[in-house]
């Protein structure tokens, strides 16, 4: 009966397991609710004040009590936006780059971490020191022998230029292998091969589906910094063939600055960045709360 008993317990799911949790832990008080609510307001306001003075003019900033309700210009600006830049270009280059660099980020990173995880080889254990300390270099020492290199290959001034120096990054590798370590057991690895699974096959079945949730996060925060990125781009990239953060910093470039037209542009530049959170974010709080009932 005991047996019995604790056998039920090991195999109690998961949301059984989290919900016990939960209940000792207590119901939260109404406090609590309250900082949450101040906490998002607070995250939220800069969001809306950008569309609230992208919807007006900006003779709005000069007023002595600023309104709080959207006006009904904000489409006509953006018209402008698009007619000041070729803002249409902007954010096709800025897709195609952050796209890029966050597939290649997640499946090398994944790649990667699963080798330092899982896998012994002769000096696994430097490489992954040296890597880890590559994150300590600030970015604008290499921006020079980068640009040297850039131009050597010809692809100064063209979207392979912004590509292909961030395939990868350090902190991906990094992230991948501290979750590979606890999310992949070497019991399903070596089940795996006694079933003839090739490496690569284990990768793909095994591994790549265990750790979804920390790609789900770095593939966010990959697509957030590549597309907010502004220094090397504007080092490396022609006029005419500009990333949305470089349109959006022509927007203000003049003697006078457009609040309302520059606002207008950075509200149409964050929506991919909210639609990328849409999509991933299921994955994100599956991991979240993983990590919840594992500990």
């Amino acid at each position: 009966m005991t047996l019995l008993h604790s056998g039920l317990e090991t195999s109690e799911p998961a949301h059984g397991r989290l919900k016990r949790s939960v209940s000792a832990l207590g119901k939260p008080r109404r406090s609590t609710y309250v900082v949450l609510a101040i906490f998002v307001l607070g995250s939220l306001f800069p969001f809306y004040w950008s569309f609230l003075v992208a919807s007006r003019d900006s003779g709005m900033l000069t007023e002595r009590v600023p309104p709080f309700l959207p006006g009904g210009n904000f489409f006509a600006n953006a018209a402008r936006v698009f007619d000041s830049v070729p803002f249409w270009k902007a954010l096709a280059n800025s897709l195609l780059v952050s796209g890029t660099v966050t597939l290649t980020t997640v499946l090398f990173s994944s790649l990667a971490g699963f080798a330092f995880a899982k896998l012994r080889f002769r000096g696994r254990n430097g490489l992954f020191v040296f890597i880890v300390i590559t994150l300590a270099v600030p970015t604008q020492l290499g921006i020079i022998p980068l640009f040297m290199a850039m131009s050597e290959f010809g692809w100064a001034g063209g979207l392979q230029s912004v590509i292909v120096p961030n395939l990868v990054t350090a902190f991906g590798v990094f992230w991948m292998r501290q979750y590979t370590l606890d999310a992949v057991p070497y019991e399903l690895i070596e089940a795996a091969r006694v079933d003839g699974c090739s490496m690569i096959r284990i990768f793909w079945n095994v591994c790549l589906p265990a750790v979804r949730p920390a790609a789900a996060i770095l593939a966010m925060f990959t697509f957030m910094t590549s597309w907010n990125d502004f220094l090397w781009p504007l080092v490396v990239l022609d006029a005419g063939n500009p990333t949305v953060q470089l349109a959006l910093e022509k927007l203000q470039s003049g003697y006078y600055v457009d609040y309302s037209l520059v606002l207008a542009g950075t509200t149409l530049a964050t929506i991919p960045i909210l639609i990328v959170f849409l999509l991933l974010g299921r994955q994100i709080v599956a991991g979240i709360m993983q990590g919840a009932v594992k500990g």
